[in-house]
């Protein structure tokens, strides 16, 4: 039994679009999953079920469900399931720490725990500091789940199969102002913040990308990237399913997986962060006849090197296609055009409906080639951070999002990320942005991943320190710095090289700066 939703006023959300392309197309894949595939009416009668299933348990319009799940089926029926019973979404990395998590789900008032089978014993850890949650749904993921010691946690405990149940009654109508999600951005300065997506926010940047980038209904996406991020979130799963596309879910990112699977399956689009394509690019499998059915190749999440893109692109012949985002506006704010063509090393032009701009201090838009802060105006911005009013206010000012992002526009009206704001090195009162440095190290044959940080120094405020991973142990300090007296001014060389075998980062692949300002601290 379908039951639909739409918004008030007739306006189509995530969860009506996709009932709508069940009810025409039940037939039609909707994701691939290992040896299982589902078709759109397949998917339409579990997320109903699961739905239901939620308010049988206590979920009413309104509450916030907590997703701690990885890249399976079932984060796709939880997701949408949880929007159908007029629910809040919470996705969260079910690798974080407990400590980490339960922030999120005390800040974020969590009211039911959907999690994989295996997060039970950290549950049990935690539950006691958690007392708004009434109800955890644990998915099976193959292994039997144990009996809990706890009679407190057996009381809440319910199996993701147990509680899927047809619907009886029609489910709550959605407004598109309506919280649909609470992100939680990934804490690289601070605590993480949890932006609210409305239904609106989301829909409309699902449906503005896929059109962007010219997704149909004969695409295979590729969802290599966590499912509980809001790259892959968006990119790699709503805007998919708003168009007929199906998904072909990866459960954990390899290089080895992600060449067999799409080779086996010709899939079409695939997305990564920089950090995914160098894997890719340095993988010593590499079957380079194996990207031959992409397409689309988009990359996110941080720049990427020109030289790994030019590489990449050459070995493999694909294009490869940059764009630009932020969990605060759903994510995507600038993509490369696919139909007029790119500019290496640009995050591209305006999506549609969205717009971009470059300010100085004071909100004043600047000329072309005038660095600024980029800010962001359009129906995908959010309507704010969860219980933070004065963090909101700092942020958006007058229907403008404030990136935190230093940018440059071109005469074409193509964009340029050239450092975050916050990462930007002051040597001698001159402004060094890393990323400039970062892309010549990566020109350097022998050098495999590169980052640039400022460190403190008594005669010039900040110095330039690079942590480079060499492809071959006999690269010297003194070959890299050789390498940046080719390709820069004295005042942006490096004052020293670090050498490590791997550089920290964040689930997503995006390289941890903060992490090697904790190191260098712990070290002095």
């Amino acid at each position: 039994m379908v039951i639909h939703s739409f918004l008030r006023g007739g306006r189509m959300n995530l969860v009506s679009k996709l009932g709508e392309t069940a009810q025409s197309k039940p037939d039609r894949t909707a994701y691939i999953f290992g040896e299982q595939t589902e078709t759109y009416g397949g998917l339409q009668q579990k997320i109903d079920c699961f739905a239901e299933g939620l308010r049988e348990i206590g979920v009413e319009k309104g509450d916030h469900v907590a997703l701690l799940l990885g890249n399976t089926p079932h984060f796709v029926i939880a997701f949408y399931g949880a929007l159908k019973a007029g629910a809040v979404v919470i996705p969260i990395n079910p690798a974080y720490t407990p400590t980490e998590i339960g922030y999120m789900l005390t800040n974020g008032d969590a009211k039911v725990i959907v999690a994989l089978g295996q997060l039970l014993p950290l549950y049990e850890k935690v539950h006691e500091s958690l007392p708004k949650v009434s109800c955890v749904v644990l998915c099976e993921t193959g292994e039997p789940l144990r009996e809990p010691e706890s009679t407190e946690v057996k009381m809440k405990l319910k199996s993701f199969t147990n509680i899927m149940k047809p619907p009886v009654r029609p489910f709550p109508e959605i407004d598109a102002e309506d919280t649909a999600a609470i992100l939680y951005t990934s804490g690289t300065t601070g605590r993480p913040k949890g932006a609210m997506l409305t239904h609106q926010n989301l829909f409309s940047n699902a449906n503005d990308t896929a059109r962007y980038l010219t997704m149909n209904e004969s695409d295979l996406v590729v969802a290599a990237l966590p499912m509980f991020h809001v790259f892959c979130l968006t990119v790699c799963m709503n805007a998919p399913l708003m168009n007929g596309a199906a998904i072909l879910i990866v459960p954990k990112f390899s290089p080895a997986e992600v060449f067999k699977l799409i080779k086996k399956h010709q899939a079409t689009i695939f997305s990564g962060v920089p950090t995914m394509y160098n894997y890719l690019y340095q993988y010593e499998g590499a079957d380079e006849t194996g990207f031959r059915s992409i397409r689309i190749c988009i990359s996110g999440g941080a720049a990427m090197p020109v030289a790994l893109l030019k590489s990449f692109e050459e070995r493999f012949g694909v294009l490869v296609l940059e764009g630009y985002g932020l969990s605060e506006a759903s994510p995507v704010t600038c993509f490369n055009p696919f139909s007029t063509g790119r500019k290496p090393g640009s995050i591209g032009t305006n999506i549609l409906n969205v717009k971009n701009k470059v300010v100085n201090e004071i909100g004043e838009e600047l000329p072309a080639g005038q660095v600024g802060e980029l800010i962001v105006k359009g129906p995908n911005v959010m309507k704010g951070y969860y219980n933070m009013p004065e963090e909101t206010a700092h942020t958006i000012k007058d229907g403008w999002l404030y990136t935190g992002d230093l940018a440059k526009r071109d005469e074409d009206g193509y964009f340029y990320i050239v450092d975050r704001k916050k990462d930007m090195i002051i040597v001698g009162g001159y402004n060094v942005y890393p990323r400039e440095i970062e892309e010549v190290l990566y020109l350097h044959p022998e050098i495999a991943e590169a980052v640039v940080i400022g460190v403190p120094d008594p005669n010039t405020g900040e110095a330039v320190q690079c942590y480079v991973v060499p492809k071959n142990k006999t690269l010297t300090e003194d070959d890299v710095l050789s390498h940046c007296k080719k390709h820069l001014a004295k005042y942006k060389r490096p004052a020293a090289i670090v050498f490590m075998d791997e550089i920290p980062k964040n689930s997503t692949g995006k390289i941890l700066r903060r992490a090697l300002k904790d190191i260098l601290t712990n070290q002095s």
